[in-house]
């Protein structure tokens, strides 16, 4: 264990990492916590560090955490708290954060589950709500995300937050294009849902068994044209009148319920 001062050349690298040209470059992302940490040391991706800081080493929460580092050989370094805090998304650092490989997922692993269910999401901008999407998903029993370009980042510290440790064990696949996408699902053989307000199913009523991909876009703008006009079928969540459009998250959470719970009563 050693402490780096803020002008080591680890500090500088873990703090390019709050960028997201920084994580695309090195290929790295961070989790905070001391459980996102534990999990990740666990988890099959590559930890390349962890970071804590004294008050952290002090607590009861850091006895494991430091033994599992040690015995899987991967180093720990003491950081001044102010270098954490300029990383940290939370208003109280817990005092630990872990630098983690990125996994290296493709679409065909979006298919590994029989039928496969896919999540596509478009163009979400809340960091929070995309990672809550691909948390309950994966709970839901979808077999993998897939992510339209423009989408908010799906390693941006409070998305990485928000899945709870989702991201180590659920494909996502960032930054596809509409066309990529749709010649994905195609070649797939994937039904595609589409939610838009405007549907003429409501999405109880959608059959989700068999290969399917349900898309999500954004709150207000729902998902662009493009993905509209290729769907299969365009379902919709009833409101009541004078209603604003359901939270992304909210929207994701029924409709793949709905799947898990259709496929469920099928078997």
């Amino acid at each position: 264990m050693k402490r780096l001062s803020s002008q080591n050349p680890r500090v500088k690298a873990l703090l390019r990492l709050a960028r997201r040209r920084g994580r695309e470059k090195e290929e790295k992302f961070f989790v905070e916590g001391p459980r996102l940490v534990a999990e990740a040391l666990s988890a099959p991706l590559a930890v390349d560090a962890i970071y804590y800081t004294q008050k952290f080493l002090a607590g009861g929460k850091s006895k494991d955490i430091m033994a599992t580092a040690a015995a899987k050989g991967v180093g720990a370094y003491e950081l001044p708290p102010e270098v954490l805090n300029r990383l940290t998304a939370v208003e109280e650092p817990q005092g630990v954060l872990a630098v983690v490989r990125m996994r290296k997922s493709d679409l065909g692993d979006l298919l590994a589950a029989a039928p496969p269910l896919v999540v596509i999401i478009d163009g979400v901008q809340d960091p929070g709500n995309l990672g809550t999407m691909i948390r309950t998903a994966h709970a839901a029993g979808a077999s993998g995300a897939l992510l339209i370009t423009g989408t908010v980042d799906l390693y941006n510290p409070k998305t990485i937050r928000a899945t709870a440790g989702t991201i180590f064990h659920f494909p996502v696949v960032q930054e596809v294009p509409p066309n990529q996408a749709l010649e994905f699902v195609k070649q797939a053989g994937l039904r595609l849902a589409v939610a838009e307000p405007r549907g003429a199913i409501p999405y109880y009523e959608y059959d989700f068994n068999g290969p399917v991909a349900v898309v999500v876009g954004a709150e207000g703008a729902g998902p662009q044209t493009k993905l509209i006009d290729a769907s299969s079928a365009r379902v919709f969540i009833p409101m009541r009148p004078k209603t604003e459009s359901l939270n992304a998250a909210v929207a994701a959470a029924l409709l793949m319920y709905e799947a898990m719970r259709q496929r469920m009563v099928g078997r």
